[in-house]
């Protein structure tokens, strides 16, 4: 016998049928909202101790060491790293994967470590894409993102943003040139913000693939010449490495977290050689043999001996000739 239903019992069916599908986004939604949500990170101010701006030479890296940082040599580029050789190995050779990236994943990482990852992020996105769509921004996030799973960078989010300052030679110039010394619009802080929130939880940039360069329309660096332009997004260029070292099997390095304090590293002096003078020890003397005749040695006599004065620091006696020193007469 086939049993009816009431018309409330019919609308509280429907209704729980309509949330089986919801359900389902739940994590989504809540990752989402929780992107919305966040506190924004602290901007920063004039106090930020900025490196002096040294400029960088534009130049290939051809004869340069493996592992190289070369400077990025203006505004709206990103510095390079020499890489080391591709790995010669079998799967290495069939790997030839340029899909886009994988979403980035904190893992292990503290709170502390994610808040640090969120100020770093949006400082870069900042800096370099403030003028930018939100695709622009979303374009430069992913190439920092990029770069911390690449091998050839630090392993930080910060540790990849303000790469090179310690040196004066940082991979992003607004860095090194005195751009953060302004204090940023709150309005465009807090939409780079979100941008770069929404990164950090793993959303993915698909158009500019492996990235891990980019530049403006104005300049056209030389590490150009050895790169694939994967896309253009607003004002810049973005390129990710020939073969091996710019597929997805190169983009290997976990991220574990342990951030380093946001903003510019402590500068690290150049060590300036020290010329030592070597000291000259004579040999002893054979055994038995003085270097030198003994002196005879005084006897103390039993009267006073005057004291040597002490400095008085004061300023040295003058220097007159005797013949002028009669010649003044007093002041009335």
């Amino acid at each position: 016998m086939r049993r009816t239903l009431s018309p409330n019992q019919t609308r509280r069916l429907a209704a729980g049928l309509l949330l089986l599908p919801a359900a389902a986004g739940v994590s989504a939604a809540s990752a989402w909202l929780a992107v919305r949500t966040a506190p924004l990170p602290p901007m920063p101010n004039s106090v930020v101790p900025i490196p002096v701006k040294v400029a960088a030479a534009d130049v290939p890296q051809q004869g340069v060491e493996p592992g190289q940082e070369l400077a990025a040599p203006a505004a709206g580029v990103t510095g390079t790293v020499a890489l080391a050789a591709a790995p010669v190995l079998a799967e290495a050779a069939a790997e030839t994967s340029t899909a886009p990236a994988a979403p980035f994943v904190t893992g292990v990482a503290s709170s502390l470590d994610r808040a640090r990852a969120l100020e770093c992020l949006t400082a870069a996105i900042y800096y370099e894409a403030a003028s930018e769509p939100d695709a622009g921004q979303r374009a430069v996030a992913q190439v920092v993102l990029n770069r911390v799973r690449h091998p050839a960078f630090p392993a930080t989010v910060c540790g990849v943003v303000y790469q090179g300052s310690e040196r004066r030679g940082c991979q992003f110039s607004f860095a090194c040139d005195g751009s953060m010394a302004r204090i940023p619009s709150r309005t465009a802080w807090a939409r780079a913000a979100r941008n770069a929130a929404a990164a950090l939880a793993g959303g993915v940039y698909a158009p500019v693939g492996l990235a891990t360069h980019y530049h403006t329309f104005a300049v056209k660096p030389a590490w150009n010449r050895s790169l694939v332009m994967t896309d253009v997004v607003g004002a810049h260029f973005f390129h990710r490495w020939k073969g091996w070292w710019g597929t997805s099997a190169a983009f290997r390095q976990a991220y574990r977290g342990g951030e380093p304090t946001p903003g510019p590293h402590a500068s690290i002096p150049s060590a300036q050689p020290v010329a030592v003078a070597a000291a000259v020890v004579p040999p002893p003397p054979p055994p038995g043999v003085l270097e030198k005749p003994l002196a005879p040695v005084a006897v103390a006599s039993a009267a006073p001996v005057a004291a040597t004065p002490a400095d008085d620091l004061l300023p040295p006696a003058s220097e007159v000739l005797d013949r002028w020193k009669d010649s003044g007469k007093p002041l009335r």
